[in-house]
């Protein structure tokens, strides 16, 4: 297949479209609140009014407002029918909302599109979620579904392609934020031979849901991700490492590689051309800890998710001690459009060291919960206020980023953009994009022991700073909760933090204490409230 032919075959595709599409998120959290239901409820109203000439019900993925699913879009080239979306459809209202179709009334709630949610959102990421059945690739190549790669192949250099990564300015979305384009060059350099492209799915922070919703809504945007990318290292394996929590994710993927394989957009002679790339799924038992990637690489080796000593880094020495480029589902995800879009218009978004988009899974008290994408910069007054629309009761207390490995910002500083520095700064970090916003009612010193809670039952074990050091940790933060902590208590939480963060074997037990040193720096006034009050000073020496 040439260009020309890749060309036609999308217009085929898009003109195959029906002029009134109803758009029913499938994805698993509305699948959760019924929208099965729902989705027949509407193909049933279609086919009884007669519409099936010219209405087509698709089911599609995230669309990104969870808390208000399900969600129902009325997508309309007819200029007779107004394109709208409604929230909280139940299967009772699905069929007045084709019944507005033919001029009818629907009590379904109607969105507002208009709204902050939606309006200060820039998708690049997400730009196709809740717009095509992620089961069926012709959908996907309407909208221009690997293209970018059939580019690649045949106007671009594998050099030219890193370069082009380089100069865009992407850095890793899992956390973090390592330059995408430096790892890349990295494992392009190594001598020619087996190569290995590894997606990281394992996505395991507690409240985090952004990598399951592009997997379950555009699996063939992160498959053609995968493929410019070997192109560009010179790899023709790639694997997928999904959770096995994530099955609708896992069938959407097999189906995605089944017909991408059919179409000749992966597999051998992609395009005709002299490229081979196939992609294999490896499911994960739901270890937190194999979200690191020498631990991914050992379960993907079929061998005990434990992390290993760097260096060597897996660039270097990784998957069966070849060179191995592991990336992200969102960093996958930004691939095609840099590659189709330009460096220059990618590197125009966002600060000056943090470019393009970052999506978020905002939840915890905030009025409006879901997943959004915004650009790299925006305050985080913004997201919570604006988007989020603040908190149901009281005040805005604080805003936990970057998950178990981040830290808690309190709300004097909502100001502060969201990018990799200035997160860092502040003693949290971006993370793979967990974002929970907690109200003036929630305990800091509880919150961050349900952190220190999950690393302690999370650790693998492998090194003792994090094996026993969470241990304690934990034991020390249920001691204050409970009334029964001392200051020597404090001081000693607040050393063996620093032994947890300086002497662990990997990154994930190195950022184990982030939560407590993050709550003591900013609430301090709650850990002392906890204290026995007859025993406040700290005494002149620590063991």
């Amino acid at each position: 297949m040439d260009g020309h032919e890749l060309l036609d075959l999308a217009e085929q595709c898009a003109q195959a479209k029906k002029p009134i599409r109803v758009h029913c998120c499938t994805s698993t959290g509305c699948q959760a609140a019924r929208s099965l239901e729902v989705k027949k409820a509407l193909e049933k109203r279609v086919q009884d009014c007669q519409l099936a000439d010219r209405v087509e019900v698709v089911g599609v993925g995230c669309m990104g407002f969870c808390g208000q699913g399900p969600m129902v879009e009325l997508d309309s080239t007819d200029p007779q029918v107004t394109t709208t979306h409604y929230e909280k459809v139940t299967p009772e209202q699905a069929p007045s909302i084709i019944d507005t179709i033919q001029g009818g009334q629907t009590d379904a709630l109607q969105g507002n599109s208009q709204h902050p949610f939606f309006a200060k959102q820039l998708l690049i990421v997400r730009n196709h979620s809740g717009k095509v059945d992620p089961e069926r690739i012709e959908e996907s190549i309407a909208l221009g579904a690997y293209q970018a790669l059939h580019h690649a192949l045949f106007e671009l250099t594998p050099e030219a392609v890193v370069q082009e990564i380089s100069k865009s300015g992407l850095r890793g979305r899992g956390g973090a934020g390592y330059p995408t384009g430096l790892k890349w060059a990295t494992v392009a350099k190594m001598p020619p031979g087996q190569k290995y492209v590894i997606c990281n799915g394992d996505e395991g922070d507690p409240g985090a849901f952004m990598d399951r919703s592009v997997l379950e809504s555009d699996p063939h945007r992160i498959l053609e991700g995968m493929a410019i990318a070997g192109y560009a290292v010179g790899a023709d394996q790639g694997f997928i490492y999904v959770r096995a929590e994530y099955p609708l994710a896992i069938h959407r993927l097999q189906k995605a590689i089944q017909q991408a394989k059919q179409k000749g957009f992966l597999g051998s002679q992609i395009f005709g051309s002299g490229f081979d790339f196939k992609v294999d799924i490896r499911v994960g038992a739901g270890a937190f800890v194999c979200g690191e990637e020498t631990a991914l690489i050992a379960s993907v080796e079929g061998k005990r998710g434990t992390p290993r000593p760097r260096p060597p880094y897996p660039a270097i020495s990784g998957l069966w001690q070849a060179p191995t480029l592991i990336n992200n589902v969102e960093t996958f995800a930004n691939i095609a459009p840099i590659i189709r879009k330009g460096a220059d218009w990618f590197a125009g978004i966002g600060t000056e060291t943090s470019k393009g988009t970052k999506i978020f899974s905002l939840t915890g008290k905030v009025c409006n919960t879901g997943l959004i994408e915004v650009p790299m910069g925006i305050s985080l007054r913004t997201i919570v206020e604006e988007m989020g629309g603040g908190v149901s009761e009281g005040q805005v207390k604080a805003v936990q980023t970057g998950g178990p490995s981040g830290g808690c910002i309190p709300s004097s500083y909502l100001d502060t953009p969201v990018d990799y520095e200035s997160l860092a700064a502040l003693g949290s970090m971006m993370g793979s994009g967990g974002m929970v916003v907690m109200d003036d009612k929630t305990s800091m010193v509880e919150v961050a022991r349900f952190y220190m809670e999950f690393c302690r039952s999370e650790s693998c074990g492998r090194c003792v700073p994090c094996r026993t050091g969470t241990v304690q940790l934990h034991d020390l933060l249920t001691k204050l909760v409970e009334g029964r902590g001392t200051a020597f208590d404090l001081a000693q939480m607040e050393s063996l933090c620093q032994v947890v963060r300086h002497t662990s074997l990997c990154g994930l037990g190195m950022s184990a204490p982030n939560p407590i040193v993050s709550t003591l720096r900013y609430f301090p006034e709650e850990y002392q409230a906890l204290l026995q009050p007859d025993r406040w000073r700290i005494p002149a020496t620590v063991p």
